[in-house]
């Protein structure tokens, strides 16, 4: 298990991704100035970095501790874009409309509505850009045994297909709609759930370790494995986050508890009940964990970061 050594660790690795993220980070400058000043103040919101630190150390288990990582950095950044693009978004009054973002003015609230919506797709865009530049600019890499032998090309195809329709934007999208329909069934309903917590949730992380393995040398097979791994990993992040919000202390969490059971929102809890959620939190984890281990990497730092995400109190 984790504890605050591990803590600090991390800490000291989102930091470094921070700084990867700082140097691929526009000039706020021309008349294009004031968007890029508010998709700045976006990527600059504070987080624990966990997608590019999770794409790191996917690469390093398999191009090696020692490699070099150069080869990762505009990913990393481009990750971190989108998942702030996302988040942007989700906080515009016409989708969330939230007015703080970890204890912060969100984008809209201090940019305007139409800035922030510019913000996040200007976010968007400059995430393909950075992760192109990257491509084209990075060292030679070893053939890939998947669709494409170029590796790069096969990294730029999971960033778009995993962040788009059918990935993260597809969850959102089943989000929404299942705010304002009212389920047919009981049955439906799972379906539906399942399905926005493994694309809205999991599809990022998905692509972040399957990115980092392709990058540092993997086999098109254990991607594959990764790809199962970070999505057991994004689904049981989903469900203790609502576990948490019935459970969880409100000091810790730094919001108030209880808010999905207010909105009526469906959760893992609602539909299959708080025994059967804690269950299938250690269900996945231990498939999750189980893969790592067949890659050799179980005791590694991301086999410790995925038990600190899955069994986290905050």
């Amino acid at each position: 298990m984790t504890g605050e050594g591990f803590e600090k660790e991390l800490s000291e690795r989102a930091s470094f991704a921070e700084k990867v993220l700082k140097d691929h980070m526009p000039k706020e400058e021309g008349y294009a100035g004031r968007v890029i000043e508010a998709m700045n103040y976006s990527l600059m919101a504070g987080g624990k970095r966990l997608r590019p630190v999770m794409m790191l150390e996917s690469f390093r288990i398999f191009a090696g501790e020692d490699s070099l990582a150069v080869t990762i950095y505009p990913f990393m950044a481009a990750m971190e874009m989108i998942h702030t693009y996302s988040l942007v978004h989700d906080d515009l009054p016409a989708m969330d409309n939230d007015e703080y973002r970890r204890g912060r003015k969100t984008t809209h609230v201090v940019y305007g509505a139409g800035m922030a919506t510019l913000a996040g797709d200007g976010l968007l865009n400059l995430a393909f850009e950075t992760a192109i530049r990257g491509a084209v600019k990075g060292r030679e890499l070893p053939a890939y045994d998947g669709e494409t032998p170029d590796r790069y090309m096969a990294a730029l195809s999971v960033l778009s297909r995993k962040a788009g329709i059918y990935g993260m934007v597809g969850g959102q999208c089943a989000d929404i709609v299942s705010e304002n329909s009212p389920y047919e069934s009981d049955d439906y309903a799972r379906d539906v759930l399942s399905y926005i917590d493994e694309n809205k949730t999991g599809a990022l992380i998905e692509s972040s370790l399957m990115i980092g393995a392709i990058l540092g040398g993997a086999s098109e097979a254990d991607v594959k494995k990764l790809e199962r791994a970070g999505s057991n990993v994004g689904v049981a992040f989903q469900i203790q986050d609502d576990i948490l919000d019935i459970e969880g202390n409100e000091e810790q969490l730094g919001k108030p508890v209880g808010s999905d059971i207010r909105n009526g929102k469906s959760t893992y809890v609602s539909l299959y009940g708080m025994d059967e959620a804690k269950r299938k939190v250690k269900e996945l984890s231990d498939e999750a964990l189980l893969i790592l281990e067949e890659l050799g990497c179980r005791d590694s730092f991301l086999g410790r970061l995925f038990e600190y995400l899955i069994y986290r109190n905050k």
